[in-house]
């Protein structure tokens, strides 16, 4: 899982609220289990018409916003079923922060076993965000992990609270497996003890 420190993008605002993972990533897209190529699915039944064709009214389609790296999202982004693609799709997209006023719960944990950081603000805080996010190309967010802080293309900014342990884990690029290699040592010592003490096993 690649590191996660200081992101520095351009943010699009998607000012819809419970965005649940279905729209986030439509079902004939699940058929996969690689975590590649899902980008192109990322809110498909928005970006693109019924001949395929882009939509050029939605945000990731505007010239500005194709390669947004930070997504500022209305109250509760990601509800609903439980998919995992759905971070995947965003990751693949190239979005590595999604900021809310609030998350569902699963999709939330996901996106930290997934590299993306879920920024809880404040619904005033938010505001401010949509705001900068609304100025096209110059919709430039700084997101300072290590901080816990947000930095605007004015110079504002926004503190945020992150659960020490899963801001390690992003810092440290530790997805699961990653978290269990850090004790590859103490494994290795004990599955050498089992040997010696079991040699007839």
């Amino acid at each position: 899982m690649d590191k996660f420190t200081t992101l520095e993008g351009v943010a699009a605002p998607l000012k819809i609220i419970n965005v649940d993972t279905d729209m986030i990533i439509p079902k004939q897209y699940l058929k996969t289990i690689k975590r590649t190529g899902l980008g192109k699915g990322l809110f498909s039944e928005q970006r693109y018409k019924d001949d395929g064709s882009e939509n050029p009214d939605f945000v990731l389609n505007q010239p500005a916003y194709r390669n947004t790296k930070v997504l500022v999202a209305g109250d509760n982004f990601g509800c609903g079923s439980s998919r995992e693609h759905a971070p995947w799709a965003l990751l693949d997209f190239g979005i590595r922060c999604v900021i809310s006023t609030s998350f569902g719960d699963i999709f939330y944990n996901n996106c930290f076993k997934n590299g993306i950081l879920p920024i809880r603000v404040s619904q005033e805080d938010l505001d401010k965000l949509f705001d900068d996010a609304e100025r096209g190309a110059n919709a430039t967010l700084t997101i300072d992990l290590p901080n816990q802080e947000i930095r605007g293309p004015d110079g504002g900014k926004v503190k945020f609270e992150i659960d020490p342990f899963r801001k390690h884990c992003l810092i440290n690029g530790l997805d699961d497996i990653g978290l269990t290699m850090e004790k590859k040592a103490s494994i290795d010592t004990y599955e050498d003890k089992l040997k010696r003490e079991r040699a007839w096993a």
